[in-house]
């Protein structure tokens, strides 16, 4: 799921852990690609950044029903800057992830989708 902002990179970055807080998420992990990319290659690349955003009481629902979705979680949220300097945020669709692996998971995941379109809305 894409969604092309008309702010800037860094507002977004700023907005997004507000908006996921409002749907029950928590950013558990932030990695900058392009500073990593930098330090491994030594290659410069646009600004990027990945967070893993965790629902405690959903990620502990899908859980319960499979061990195996753990390797899905958290779910990334990707912020990078776009060609024209805008914005653009991605995330996973769970229930193209985890409702594929496990059809018990797919309320789970239709939960968790609505909760991630309304974090894109947010930030529109």
């Amino acid at each position: 799921m894409k969604k092309h902002l008309t702010s800037s990179y860094d507002e977004a970055l700023k907005r997004l852990p507000d908006a996921l807080k409002s749907e029950g998420f928590g950013v558990l992990t932030e990695i900058d690609l392009a500073q990593t990319l930098k330090n491994k290659l030594g290659v410069d690349f646009r600004r990027y950044r990945i967070l893993g955003a965790c629902n405690p009481t959903l990620a502990h629902g899908a859980l319960s029903v499979s061990l195996d979705v753990g390797v899905l979680l958290p779910c990334n949220v990707a912020v990078y800057e776009g060609d024209d300097g805008r914005a653009v945020v991605q995330t996973i669709n769970p229930t193209q992830t985890m409702a594929a692996s496990d059809p018990r998971l797919a309320e789970v995941a239709a939960t968790v989708r609505a909760k991630l379109v309304r974090v894109l809305e947010q930030l529109s």
